[in-house]
């Protein structure tokens, strides 16, 4: 790291209370925790701050999050969490007053809107006038037929999260924007969005942790979800090349974080400074 790029990392750092991680690409691949990860997380709560998971991946529950990150040796409680099938309920709960939602996505995502009162099924049928897509590592092509039906009749389309690829330590494979892309060639239309870049996720991330945005950076490796949702809450933002956006990627881009490191190792300098 340059001495123009330890000044500026210094500066985003300074004042900050809470900060926002992805988890993907960020802190590990698949089952791959990065090495410097666990220390990393440590400094963050040792320099008086703290941190949430803000995740777009909607294909497990907190649950399943929590069991993952412990086996990996990362302590983590539910209260750690917040991903993009929370910020959906949040939008559900201020907008939806329709009769059922379909649910397209894992057994842990349906059960998630289950536990939250949503009124959910997972087939098809006349009294369905809402969609509700998430990233869907079980998906069939029964499902696809029955969300095909219902984007065509003009149901409520939502979708947790725009990201076209998940990253894993075998590879990307295709994530829930990929799914909508796939359904916009049959039908037309591509659902509203509601995990990152929307800023309403971070905005519920930091009214749940009590900090004002001043007070908040988001880190995360994706340029077109985690930084521009960043930027669009009026956070600071830190891009880190551990997973889905390559130096070249990040140079062409419109969209440009306040910091771009190669992993979450290039903070630990800082943050043990201010400890």
């Amino acid at each position: 790291m340059s001495y123009s790029q330890e000044a500026q990392l210094r500066a985003v750092l300074a004042g900050k209370k809470l900060y926002l991680l992805d988890m993907d690409g960020t802190l590990y691949l698949g089952k791959r925790l990065f090495p410097h990860s666990l220390a990393f997380l440590e400094a963050v709560r040792a320099s008086g701050a703290d941190y949430l998971f803000l995740t777009n991946n909607s294909s497990r529950g907190t649950d399943t999050y929590v069991k993952k990150l412990n086996a990996m040796g990362i302590p983590a409680e539910a209260e750690d969490f917040f991903t993009s099938t929370d910020a959906a309920c949040a939008w559900l709960r201020a907008n939806y007053t329709g009769e059922r939602i379909y649910a397209l996505g894992t057994a842990s995502f349906v059960a998630h809107l289950r536990r939250e009162g949503f009124p959910v099924t997972e087939r098809y049928d006349e009294q369905t006038d809402c969609l509700l897509m998430g990233y869907d590592t079980e998906l069939t092509y029964q499902k696809l037929i029955d969300a095909t039906r219902l984007i065509n009749r003009g149901v409520t389309y939502l979708a947790t999260n725009p990201d076209w690829v998940c990253p894993t330590e075998y590879g990307y494979i295709p994530d829930c924007g990929s799914i909508a892309q796939a359904l916009e060639h049959a039908t037309g239309r591509l659902p509203r969005f509601l995990g990152k870049p929307e800023p309403a996720i971070a905005r519920l991330a930091m009214e749940k942790k009590q900090a004002a945005p001043e007070q908040t950076v988001m880190i995360g490796d994706r340029i077109y979800t985690d930084i521009a949702c960043g930027k669009r809450a009026g956070i600071s933002t830190i891009l880190v090349f551990s997973g889905e956006t390559t130096p070249e990627v990040w140079r062409q881009s419109d969209i440009k974080p306040d910091v771009a490191l190669a992993g979450v190792e290039d903070i630990l300098p800082a943050l043990r400074g201010q400890a």
